[in-house]
C-alpha cells in the first residue's frame, strides 16, 4: 500500500510540473477517451478489422481513385497486421509481423527497400488514425497544446496542439465541447495543408470509433480550397 501510495503522489507532483497548457490538454484527452469507449477497454483490446472505403478527387472534383481497404491489427503482446485491398484485378497486401514489413502485389513478393519503407508508413498511419484518441496519450514524443476554443468545420471546438519535433508534421484535433468526441483535425504537412471532419461515427460498444470523414486542403487561415478525399470506416470486428 505504500508503494503504491508513493508512485501515486510521483506521477500527482509530475503532473503538476507540466505546463498548464500540457496539462489542460491532457485532461481534455482524458475525457475524450473517457467518451470513445475508455482507457481500460482499449487496454484489454487483442484485435481489431474493420474495413475502410477511400475515394481520392483532384482540384476539380474528379475521382482519382478508389480503394476499399481491409485492414486487421494485432495489438498484443505486439503491433502486427495486414491490409488487403484489389485494384483493377490485381491484389496487394501490406503485412507487418512485428519486425519486418512485406508487400505482395498479385501475389508476388516485393523486394524493394525503399518501397517497403513506404508500405510500413502506409501501415503505421492507419493505425495512427484508428487508435485515436487512446494513441494520443501514449506518445512520449508528442507535445501536448491545449488552444482553447477556436471555429472549426462551421463550429465552436477544443482544440489541442500536437507536435512532434523539429521538420516533423504538426496536427490539431479538434473535440466537440459538449460530448468531447472528436470532431476532427488539421495537418500541416511540408508541402500542403489538410483538414478532416468527422461527420459520423461507427459504433461497437463500448467503443465509438470514426464513420464517414471528408479531407479538404485548405491554407494557412484553415479556409477550404477543395475536397481531396472521402473516407468511410465500417465493418468493425473487435476481439
Amino acid at each position: 500500500m505504500r508503494i503504491t501510495s508513493y508512485f501515486i503522489i510521483l506521477f500527482i507532483i509530475a503532473f503538476s510540473c507540466k505546463p498548464k497548457e500540457e496539462r489542460d490538454a491532457i485532461d481534455l484527452l482524458e475525457k475524450s477517451i473517457e467518451a470513445h469507449g475508455g482507457e481500460k477497454a482499449f487496454e484489454d483490446l487483442n484485435e481489431i478489422q474493420f474495413r475502410k472505403w477511400t475515394q481520392l478527387l483532384d482540384e476539380n472534383g474528379d475521382v482519382e481513385s478508389e480503394t476499399d481497404q481491409l485492414i486487421q491489427f494485432q495489438l498484443k503482446p505486439q503491433l502486427k497486421g495486414k491490409i488487403t485491398w484489389e485494384k483493377d484485378s490485381v491484389s496487394h497486401v501490406i503485412e507487418f509481423d512485428g519486425e519486418k514489413t512485406f508487400y505482395s502485389l498479385g501475389g508476388n513478393s516485393i523486394q524493394n527497400v525503399d518501397f517497403l519503407e513506404a508500405k510500413k508508413k502506409e501501415f503505421d498511419a492507419a493505425y495512427y488514425v484508428v487508435a485515436q484518441p487512446w494513441k494520443l496519450l501514449q506518445d512520449e514524443g508528442a507535445k501536448l497544446i491545449y488552444e482553447g476554443e477556436k471555429e472549426v468545420f462551421s463550429k465552436t471546438v477544443k482544440s489541442i496542439r500536437v507536435e512532434y519535433g523539429p521538420d516533423q508534421d504538426v496536427w490539431w484535433y479538434y473535440f466537440d465541447p459538449n460530448s468531447n468526441l472528436m470532431a476532427g483535425n488539421e495537418v500541416q504537412l511540408k508541402d500542403h495543408r489538410s483538414q478532416i471532419e468527422n461527420l459520423s461515427f461507427s459504433q461497437i460498444l463500448p467503443f465509438i470509433f470514426y464513420g464517414q470523414r471528408e479531407s479538404y486542403r485548405v491554407d494557412e487561415k484553415g479556409n477550404k480550397l477543395y475536397l481531396r478525399a472521402v473516407y468511410s470506416y465500417s465493418d468493425f470486428q473487435l476481439k
